[in-house]
């Protein structure tokens, strides 16, 4: 998996479909070949950054 935001390699799993990008820390989850991002902001919540990118960039090879 390459992340979208960044292009990194160094992304690791967090839970099930939920990853971590160690590089530009980023969450990504996967839905129905989808991935959602989202920035992990200072008080533990998450922000989506969905609307940053098109479906075609967030868009999982099944």
């Amino acid at each position: 998996m390459i992340c979208p935001n960044c292009r990194s390699k160094n992304i690791g799993i967090i839970g099930p479909q939920q990853y971590y990008c160690w590089d530009c820390y980023i969450e990504l989850s996967v839905q129905n070949d989808m991935l959602h991002l989202h920035e992990v902001e200072a008080d533990g919540s998450l922000s989506s950054l969905d609307d940053l990118f098109s479906d075609d960039e967030r868009r999982i090879e099944s």
